[in-house]
């Protein structure tokens, strides 16, 4: 029987846990005696509980996220008085030094085959930040270590070996170290596929020319890039210690979406200090110009151990006190104000970055001096004759923008009709809805 586990909440089967193969991966001569248990938030924390409890374990170690804080707290809580008779013991938090990479043991041959063929697989050629972003617990990761290149290239070949198409990076500044992300690519390069996909999270402001060059090579859709603007506030960003062009940012994007297959996946903030609604709108439609396939609006959170609470007396910061410690209000933002957008990133979600509207969209949206307001006014129209904000079935909202459009707006049934019914129809879908007979 094991005497160590090593357990984690995934958000989802889906989701494959790397940081616990990498703990496996370098348990050294505890190895044999560990097991890797992977559940999920769904889960009952009862079932867990005794999974964990049938491998009479000495230890337990849980890897803990903003997504499972919650559930994991409560499975915690319960294995104390299981194990502990109501007693848990101090809890001690043990700061490690950073372990030299070259010296750790590869976690990849721990992904099994049903890894390999079900669930996402992430790898990664480094680590740490060189920015200090407040928010972010990167800043904390300084500085940015790599990996040996050639055996991290072995590895890879080893995935692409045992048959894995979809390799997602969890590296925070892909495009760094210009000499190894131009190695990695060209890696790729020389291996492509039609079901190669590879995502990347990049730094906005830094594509040169060698790497602008390799980039242009993949075929459309083999390459995903997940770019965090986070704020074109110039003032937010010194206040955070964010140091970014955002002209070169920018241009960057629009370089992407213009003469590359990319798809783009770029990030806002909603919440940081010194950024106002006026400001974020501005931003969002700023972002929105560069046509990116998706822009994904957060609200700032508390992340512990990360230096944005200094801002907490001087911005009136208000946090929730419980996971994922997101803001409620600060000195600019009411908590009604935050509310709206919360409710326009939700609703842009299932509009803006689904792929289901790209017409609709347009429509909605490419006449409007501001994108952004003009959502907004859509989003909290939609929240008034729904009042909620999940399950909404799609074809609900598509019927939704056709009552919106033609009656909130001065298109005619005719044209909001014919955009719809093209939208609905490019996946295929050949039924007609009832409000468009």
């Amino acid at each position: 029987m094991s005497t160590i586990i090593l357990s984690t909440l995934n958000a989802r089967y889906s989701h494959a846990s790397f940081g616990l193969r990498c703990l496996l991966a370098n348990m050294q001569e505890l190895q044999p005696q560990t097991t890797l248990l992977e559940f999920t938030i769904q889960d009952s924390t009862t079932d867990i509980l005794a999974e964990l409890l049938s491998h009479n374990p000495t230890i337990i170690g849980f890897g803990v996220y903003i997504w499972n804080v919650e559930p994991t707290t409560r499975l915690v809580r319960d294995l104390c008085r299981q194990l502990l008779a109501a007693a848990p013991p101090a809890e001690r938090i043990l700061h490690a030094a950073l372990p030299p990479l070259h010296e750790l043991q590869s976690p990849y041959a721990l992904y099994s085959d049903e890894d390999i063929a079900h669930r996402v697989v992430y790898v990664e050629a480094s680590r740490g930040c060189p920015f200090t972003c407040e928010f972010c617990l990167s800043a904390l990761d300084i500085p940015v270590r790599t990996f040996p290149l050639e055996p991290f290239l072995d590895a890879l070949q080893s995935l692409l070996d045992r048959g894995l198409r979809r390799f997602k990076f969890v590296d925070r500044t892909f495009n760094l170290n210009l000499r190894i992300s131009t190695a990695i690519l060209e890696f790729f390069l020389a291996r492509i596929t039609p079901d190669l996909f590879l995502h990347f999270e990049l730094i906005p402001d830094r594509l040169p020319e060698p790497l602008r060059e390799i980039i242009r090579r993949f075929p459309p859709g083999t390459l995903q890039f997940e770019i965090g603007i986070q704020t074109f506030n110039a003032t937010s960003g010194e206040l955070i210690s964010r140091r970014q062009d955002n002209a070169a940012a920018e241009h960057n994007l629009e370089w992407l979406r213009a003469e590359t297959g990319v798809h783009v996946h770029a990030d806002l903030i909603a919440g940081l200090p010194g950024e106002d609604a006026e400001s974020f709108a501005d931003g969002f439609d700023r972002l929105w110009r560069t046509k990116p396939q998706e822009i994904q609006v957060g609200i700032l959170k508390r992340l512990r151990g990360t230096p944005i609470l200094r801002h907490d007396q001087e911005w009136q910061m208000v946090w929730s006190q419980q996971p994922p410690w997101e803001l409620l209000s600060n000195r600019l933002l009411s908590f009604e104000q935050l509310q709206q957008i919360r409710r326009f990133a939700r609703y842009w979600d299932l509009i803006g970055n689904s792929g289901n509207f790209p017409g609709t969209l347009r429509l909605l949206l490419e006449q409007t001096p501001s994108p952004f307001r003009e959502f907004l006014q859509f989003s909290e129209w939609l929240y008034a004759v729904e009042q909620r904000k999940h399950g909404i079935a799609l074809i609900r909202i598509f019927e939704r923008l056709f009552e919106f459009l033609t009656t909130h707006r001065t298109v005619t049934p005719q044209t909001a009709a014919e955009v719809l019914w093209t939208d609905y129809t490019r996946p295929g879908r050949r039924d007609r809805p009832a409000f468009l007979a």
